[in-house]
């Protein structure tokens, strides 16, 4: 007998997020996140992604053990001010029977009908700045610190309960020996020059605090055309500067300024966390603080998370200028490997600018939706 329970208390969120740690045990590509985060991330007192958003977690458990977990979520500002009438399920992991599946799902339609949504698409997080998509391509692939990972049959589950694929996601990776600075050392000196543009560094954390809530609203500004797109909140922004910023090497964050001294494009890349993650097991004492800290010096693959062009300046090159920087700052470091993060299928545009890279897709993954 399947039985679905609501997880309420500290144990119960704990048993939550360390469910995956049995589901995945000895599994070499999954990367497990750090426990305590991931519990601030569900913390409704501590995540300003609740000011804008409900969510519910659930345990499934067979014969008194867990087999399942899922949360049901709801995006209010998606709702209200997109008008998309969506309940959303995100951190689903299971062990491969479907009526568990199906048991963890119906707490989904549950929430979506009592607040007459139309239907459900998962899995997804909070925001645009959270995990998405059900992997279905790569699974003999080393995941991220800011992807899911999965066994094959969650698309199988999914399919079987008749959802069908919403939205499709790729990743992709390429030695940086790939790179060939003539695609765009002349072109940076030509665009700067005609847009009066310059390009901004950055050594020390402190000095990028500044800029970051400007760097958001450009974020806002470049994805709002996306069709699952919702903006980042003041509050959110926030909350991520202080969480992640400063965990990102400021050397690796990169910016387009104007002759205003405005921000027209910017770059995130974060040094591979994964192998210091699958070292630390969930834990940062007493050696994950360690194995973070040694990634983020040393690590030689490096992991492009975010990238975004005013729309006044898209198409017009500029990428040429972060590309150069990124150049200079690899070869300096030694980097060995560039891994781009899931980016929608249907966004050409970002897909262009890494084709003179030669990319590989090692990794696809999907979102899938159901009428209720």
């Amino acid at each position: 007998m399947i039985t679905i329970k609501e997880a309420v208390t500290k144990k119960e969120m704990t048993e939550f997020v360390k469910f995956p740690f049995s589901l995945y045990k000895d599994n070499k590509y999954w990367v497990p996140p750090i426990i305590a985060d991931e519990l601030e991330s569900f913390d409704r007192t501590k995540n300003p992604a609740f000011e804008s958003a409900e969510a519910y977690f659930y345990l499934a458990y067979k014969n008194n053990e867990i087999v399942g977990r899922i949360a049901a979520i709801i995006n209010w500002g998606e709702v209200n001010d997109q008008h998309k009438k969506k309940v959303r399920f995100g951190w689903f992991d299971v062990i491969d029977d479907i009526e568990v599946t199906k048991a963890l799902l119906e707490k989904v339609y549950e929430l979506g009908r009592k607040n007459n949504l139309e239907h459900v698409e998962g899995p997804m997080g909070f925001s645009n700045l959270d995990k998405v998509g059900v992997l279905t391509e790569g699974f003999d692939e080393l995941g991220t610190m800011i992807t899911w990972y999965n066994h094959p049959y969650f698309a199988t589950h999914l399919e079987q309960l008749g959802f069908v694929k919403e939205k499709e996601y790729i990743e992709s990776i390429f030695p940086f020996s790939n790179v060939k600075p003539e695609f765009f050392l002349k072109a940076q000196a030509l665009i700067k020059k005609r847009y009066e543009l310059t390009s901004l560094n950055f050594t020390k954390t402190k000095d990028i605090m500044p800029y970051v809530d400007k760097m958001f609203d450009l974020f806002n500004n470049s994805y709002a055309d996306l069709s699952s797109f919702v903006a980042i909140t003041d509050v959110q922004k926030e909350y991520f500067k202080k969480k992640y910023i400063s965990f990102i090497n400021p050397e690796y964050i990169k910016f387009v300024m104007d002759k205003n001294n405005d921000i027209v494009a910017f770059s995130i890349v974060m040094p591979s966390f994964s192998e210091a993650l699958q070292k630390a097991k969930g834990k940062l004492f007493p050696f994950g603080f360690y194995h973070l800290l040694k990634a983020r010096k040393e690590s030689k693959d490096v992991v492009f998370y975010l990238i975004g062009v005013h729309p006044e300046y898209q198409n017009k090159g500029v990428t040429a200028i972060i590309f150069d920087e990124y150049f200079k700052t690899f070869s300096e470091k030694g980097i060995i490997n560039c891994i781009r993060t899931p980016e929608l299928e249907e966004n050409h545009a970002i897909h262009n600018l890494w084709k003179n890279f030669d990319p590989r897709v090692h990794c696809r993954r999907k979102t899938f939706m159901k009428m209720l």
